[in-house]
């Protein structure tokens, strides 16, 4: 098994914006919005009779010009229906057509589902820029997270991100959803973990109660503190917050640019481990120094400035 990771595009993630795709004034107020992602969605908002007209609406979205006039560093998801419904194949079909930065697999419980998709991507020679996002969102997807993330250190692996399905979870395991989420927060560490150890990005669950700005930012704090990049949203309202929550830090950038810069010296270009500021730092952390660099590089371009970082 190869690492592809570097293969992996750095994008900030801090707040990614579910929508119908069949939901054409939502689709037309995106230009305005500054979620760093949208997912366009086929899947659990779009009932069994309306999945053929939420595909051609998508088909239109990204052939019309309108999928053109969003903000330059908007991400584009798509999630498809599973490729065993009666849907899947067929949304597979379409949001390779639609060409988005990446297809989002929903209920993925072993590394096999993310196997099947990349095999169809490739008999229909898909760019190799489009990459997959998976859902870790029933008992055994979270069982074998870790098998799955290793996916993405395969030759050619597309795999990116993970996002976490807290609603499913919490009703396929009849577990409480009391605040500050006890009872799910050892099955969320577990996913971040495994995706920390193949190099993914890993997305917190969504935050039912859009009206509750504070119970929003709360859990915004606490996914951010468990070490996810960012939220999944069901409102433009909750952009905002999550956006602020997980940004990055002036500290810590400044940290990150103080070990790009040690590293660049001449006497430690070939070394593996030096000393900055009394402790010992790693190749390792250069590594993350430098995709968080590239984010905050990326926040501040798209924004015009350090605010929104």
């Amino acid at each position: 098994m190869n690492q592809s990771s570097s293969l992996r595009p750095v994008r900030p993630r801090r707040s990614v914006l579910y929508l119908p795709a069949s939901n054409s004034r939502a689709l037309d107020k995106l230009p305005g919005l500054s979620c760093d992602s949208v997912v366009f969605d086929l899947e659990d908002s779009i009932v069994p009779g309306a999945k053929e007209e939420a595909r051609e609406s998508l088909r239109c979205f990204f052939s019309d010009g309108r999928a053109a006039a969003l903000p330059a560093g908007m991400e584009t998801v798509i999630r498809i229906n599973a490729l065993s419904s009666p849907w899947g194949s067929e949304d597979l079909l379409a949001a390779r057509g639609c060409k988005p930065d990446a297809i989002l697999i929903p209920k993925v419980d072993a590394p096999e589902d993310i196997v099947t998709v990349e095999d169809a991507l490739e008999q229909t020679d898909a760019p190799r820029s489009l990459r997959l996002w998976a859902m870790i969102e029933t008992p055994r997807g979270v069982m074998n997270a870790g098998q799955i993330a290793r996916m993405a250190r395969t030759d050619g692996a597309r795999l990116d991100c993970f996002i976490t399905g807290t609603n499913d979870l919490l009703k396929e395991t009849g577990v409480a959803a009391l605040p500050g989420r006890p009872w799910l927060s050892p099955w969320l560490m577990q996913i971040v973990l495994a995706a920390r150890a193949y190099g993914l990005d890993v997305l917190d669950g969504v935050y039912n109660d859009f009206k509750d700005e504070a119970g929003l930012l709360d859990e915004c704090r606490d996914g951010q503190a468990m070490g996810f990049d960012g939220k999944t949203l069901i409102h433009p309202a909750q952009i905002a917050p999550a956006n602020k929550a997980f940004g990055i830090a002036p500290d810590r950038l400044a940290q990150a640019k103080a070990i790009a810069a040690a590293f660049a010296l001449p006497e430690n270009k070939d070394r593996g481990v030096i000393s900055l500021d009394g402790r010992m730092v790693e190749r390792l952390h250069l590594e993350m120094a430098d995709r968080l660099i590239e984010k905050a590089a990326r926040i501040a371009a798209r924004y015009g400035g350090d605010k929104e970082t």
